[in-house]
């Protein structure tokens, strides 16, 4: 299962398009996609906030899609 490719192909997005936001290469992208890299926190951060769900969704840590509700250290930065 390919959560990254499937939130994607959601929103009829394309490899390139997520590379722009995450202001990074396709091919970087795609790795991530593909499994070959393992994806930094910062970016498993930006794609969750971007899909609007949790990073446990994106790692398939857990199969409910609702985002966990914010924190009030995540608020205050």
């Amino acid at each position: 299962m390919n959560r990254l490719r499937d939130l994607r192909e959601d929103k009829d997005l394309m490899q390139k398009d997520l590379a722009l936001i995450l202001n990074m290469s396709q091919t970087g992208y795609s790795k991530y996609e593909v499994e070959t890299n393992d994806i930094p926190t910062e970016i498993l951060k930006k794609l969750a906030a971007f899909y609007d769900t949790s990073i446990d969704y994106l790692l398939c840590l857990t199969d409910e899609r609702k985002p966990y509700p914010r924190s009030i250290l995540s608020e205050k930065k």
